[in-house]
């Protein structure tokens, strides 16, 4: 395989994420290109007998797909006490692990979810570290449609620039897994993530938005020095 180096480096990410998997565990399975490789990585240790009475649950029609694809079973939230471990990828680090993701405008799902494990491991490259949030990336709101224009008004009280997020490929606005739409909002600079994260989701309307604020455990990084990919913790 003559992969290119950042190809090769998010692949090793996410099989170092999958290493952490073990047996007769409950996965989070999350969504992006650097968690599809460990979605990957699961399914063929699952195949190779390396690991046991593992099932997944998907947080988006992507994850749902792959776990097909690589023969991870599936399960729901309705059918189990918790999850063990999850897996997802990020947009922005900050140093204190907070996060902000929804580029894939999976982000309510992924919440629900990665909050719900015992230990929840991110996947990024070097590229998705930050001092502070929103200095790279925009916070995406999902919107219940019929709140969106109230919702963006609110949002610039809040001191924020918001757009709602077109599709690519298809006439019209992104639509979420849920059936909503994605606002995305510039922020100069996000001090407190964990303030702005409960002022966001108690505009009414707003179903979730995408600060994770405390919730990742583990920052898998990784980064291509000289032509070659590696993976550093913290």
């Amino acid at each position: 395989m003559n992969a290119d180096p950042v190809t090769m480096m998010k692949q090793q990410v996410g099989y170092a994420a999958a290493a952490k998997v073990q047996s007769n565990t409950i996965v989070g399975l999350g969504t992006g290109s650097t968690t599809a490789y460990a979605i990957q990585a699961i399914g063929e240790r699952l195949q190779a007998g390396d690991l046991q009475n593992v099932k997944g649950v998907p947080t988006s029609f992507q994850a749902i797909v792959l776990a097909r694809q690589f023969g991870i079973p599936l399960t729901t939230l309705d059918e189990i006490e918790k999850i063990d471990i999850a897996i997802d990828g990020a947009d922005e680090v900050d140093p204190q692990k907070n996060l902000i993701k929804g580029g894939g405008a999976a982000h309510t799902q992924e919440k629900i979810v990665d909050s719900l494990a015992d230990q929840f491991i991110v996947v990024v490259d070097s590229g998705k570290l930050v001092e502070h949030l929103g200095s790279t990336f925009l916070l995406p709101v999902e919107v219940i449609p019929m709140a969106v224009t109230p919702v963006m008004k609110a949002i610039e009280k809040l001191g924020g620039k918001p757009q709602l997020r077109m599709g690519v490929k298809k006439a019209g606005p992104v639509v979420t897994d849920q059936g909503n739409l994605v606002v995305d909002v510039k922020f100069d600079r996000i001090d407190n993530p964990a303030d702005l994260e409960k002022a966001l989701n108690n505009l009414p309307g707003v179903l979730e938005n995408g600060l994770f604020v405390g919730v990742a455990d583990v920052i898998m990084v990784g980064e291509v020095k000289d032509g070659q990919p590696s993976v550093r913790e913290f």
